[in-house]
């Protein structure tokens, strides 16, 4: 049997497929964390890139849209929102090396620009948080990406 076909059993009552084992290669420990860390890396600069280009057409959307005060309020939330993506990541690349468990330290960003866009009258709390929210359309970008067949 080829590697990734399926085989529907016709001996039970109802058909159950079986999935061969996969091969693996022998990869030393040490190379293995180096090539995971590696595709680590890789996700995030994708992750950022991709929050970058959001953020960008999401901006110039509102502004044409909405006007340049509430693109403004967006941006704000945006760029928090990647400092949050940032800083998260920098808490997972320190997990098993240094620390046990995440830090909170990003989660202090998220109360410090809503507490900043509630206080200060200028800014709109809707626009700011939806701009936080970008990078989570990053993250959603990237699972299309994985589920989608590639042309």
């Amino acid at each position: 049997m080829l590697s990734g076909q399926f085989k529907a059993s016709s001996d039970a009552p109802y058909s159950a497929v079986t999935v061969p084992d996969p091969v693996a290669p022998t990869v030393s420990p040490s190379s293995k964390k180096g090539g995971s860390m590696e595709e680590f890396y890789q996700l995030c600069r994708e992750l950022f890139t991709t929050t970058l280009v959001l953020m960008a057409i999401a901006f110039g959307a509102v502004w044409l849209i909405y006007g340049l005060n509430t693109a403004l309020n967006y941006l704000l939330g945006a760029s928090a929102g990647l400092i949050y993506l940032r800083l998260l990541a920098r808490s997972v690349e320190r997990l098993g090396s240094d620390q046990k468990k995440l830090g909170k330290a990003q989660l202090l960003v998220v109360v410090v620009v809503i507490i900043v866009a509630v206080r200060w009258q200028e800014l709109q709390i809707i626009p700011v948080f939806l701009g936080f929210l970008t990078y989570k359309a990053a993250l959603l970008v990237h699972l299309l990406r994985g589920i989608l067949p590639s042309p």
